[in-house]
């Protein structure tokens, strides 16, 4: 099976080595992304519901800690927030936008490749069909006497494997781009949740007047829509 896939993928023509580079690119940064979204744990909710407890029983140290050893994102807007608690507000609420933002750079990682890689593949794939098709010709050209059925087809299915190696390669990105995505905003979400939750309970006379998070985190799910209505 692989010696006819690469007996395939010989007669692609050079446009298949570009194919196999996005194909090995984009599998690492999947197997990546999904250690790293692994690694956070699930149901931050829950987390945060006996973060939540401990900080209205008055204690705040044992909050602390428990967003210390939280892997989740989500916990360390949290750590933020309560590192910044006895400060002006104003400070509290540039730090506690700066760590969203960067936490979010984090999550985010790598996954603009996953989509440049589903774009680009069925293009690639496409420009060797395209390549590949005119050579056929070009050859069929100069052959002497009626070309054979056999002729024009032999050099069309070759041309036809770039298009096929660049849909295999673009139809994972995309799904496992989206995927990902999809986790990405779920995080932003649940960070915004948690800052409000914050102000609710600790500063529950401000908290509909000085919106720590949402102006912050909440730019990265517009971009997000601005960009996948573009793809």
């Amino acid at each position: 099976m692989m010696e006819t896939l690469m007996n395939y993928a010989m007669k692609g023509g050079p446009l298949i080595w570009v194919l196999l580079v996005f194909s090995v690119t984009g599998l690492a940064v999947i197997m990546e992304r999904g250690i790293v979204y692994l690694s956070y744990g699930f149901a931050p909710d829950e987390w945060l519901e006996r973060v939540l407890k401990e900080v209205e029983a008055g204690r705040i140290e044992v909050a602390m800690a428990m967003a210390v050893r939280c892997r989740h994102p989500v916990a360390r807007v949290v750590q933020v927030y309560l590192e910044n608690l006895n400060r002006p507000a104003k400070v509290r609420v540039d730090n506690v936008k700066r760590a969203g933002a960067l936490v979010l750079e984090g999550v985010e990682k790598r996954l603009r490749v996953l989509a440049a890689i589903s774009h680009l593949a069925p293009l690639v794939g496409l420009l060797g069909t395209v390549t590949g098709m005119v050579m056929a010709f070009a050859r069929i050209e100069t052959l002497e006497g009626a070309p054979k059925p056999a002729d024009l087809a032999g050099g069309i299915w070759e041309a036809l494997l770039t298009t096929v190696f660049g849909l295999a390669v673009a139809i994972p990105c995309m799904a496992a781009y989206h995927a990902y995505d999809s986790v990405a905003d779920k995080i932003a979400r649940r960070m915004e949740l948690a800052i409000t939750a914050l102000d609710d309970v600790l500063h529950p006379s401000c908290s509909s007047t000085c919106p720590i998070g949402s102006p912050a985190l909440t730019q990265r799910l517009d971009q997000s829509e601005d960009f996948n209505s573009v793809a």
